[in-house]
């Protein structure tokens, strides 16, 4: 690919500018969740904030490398506003893509709207518009400056497929464990969540209706069917680091 420095370091930061606006928006004003809100132990908001920080040196430090690398680059002839923009979108929306599914999905440390009756929708709508729309426009315009070969459908395509099952896989209940915990937000009065338990077919083990939480021996795959009624978890995410391994009862009920 020509002019690959030049792609690299505009990709590097608009990823950290992606972390920027993340970070800021959602963080900071409109106070949606911090970067470490369903870690364990972690419960003061003065740890929640030195932790956003830690996070924003690091966009520091990549926005720096991103923009050292431009500064070598400057003599490039590929250094065109056109190259540096879809590289610059590309960068962007990788950052979403990977947030989505490693810290929402894999690692559960964050929902983009932890107040949300429907976290997955949140977290799926914000990747489409700040993930896959800019990396589809980031690549066509390094398309339209000639950048390199053809793949960037492809790319899209799989990003997006990968995307799409890692949030069918958070929403999956782990298999063969005897009981399982659903957590229903506070718009779901308790007779709703005994109600929609009973409906989905679940033997409720132990439930506190004012915390919103109970525990339940579930048929498999009839866990799915509660997200729509308002749950916020159903047995956690199926990893070990999973959303619900990471979380507490008393969180999600407050949400």
């Amino acid at each position: 690919m020509q002019h690959r420095r030049t792609i690299r370091a505009a990709a590097t930061l608009g990823f950290a500018l992606s972390g920027f606006f993340d970070g800021i928006l959602l963080h900071q004003i409109l106070q949606w969740h911090h970067l470490l809100s369903l870690v364990p132990g972690i419960d003061d908001i003065r740890q929640q904030v030195l932790w956003d920080g830690w996070f924003h040196a690091a966009m520091y430090g990549i926005a720096l490398v991103g923009l050292i690398g431009l500064w070598r680059a400057r003599r490039d002839s590929g250094l065109t506003p056109l190259r540096v923009g879809g590289a610059m979108l590309v960068g962007f929306g990788a950052w979403h893509a990977v947030d989505a599914i490693l810290s929402h999905w894999l690692l559960g440390i964050h929902r983009i709207k932890l107040d949300s009756a429907y976290p997955l929708l949140w977290d799926l709508g914000w990747l489409a518009a700040f993930g896959i729309l800019p990396l589809m426009a980031g690549l066509h315009l390094l398309g339209r400056a000639r950048s390199g070969p053809g793949g960037g459908r492809t790319l899209v395509a799989l990003l997006a497929l990968i995307s799409i099952g890692a949030g069918v896989w958070a929403l999956r209940p782990p298999p063969g464990l005897p009981s399982t915990v659903v957590v229903f937000a506070r718009s779901v009065s308790p007779e709703q969540m005994i109600a929609q338990l009973a409906g989905a077919g679940a033997t409720i083990l132990w439930a506190e209706p004012a915390a919103r939480v109970a525990i339940v021996d579930l048929p498999w795959g009839a866990g799915f069917g509660l997200y729509a009624q308002g749950a916020l978890a159903v047995g956690g995410a199926g990893l070990p680091a999973g959303c619900f391994a990471w979380s507490k009862p008393n969180r999600h009920a407050g949400a």
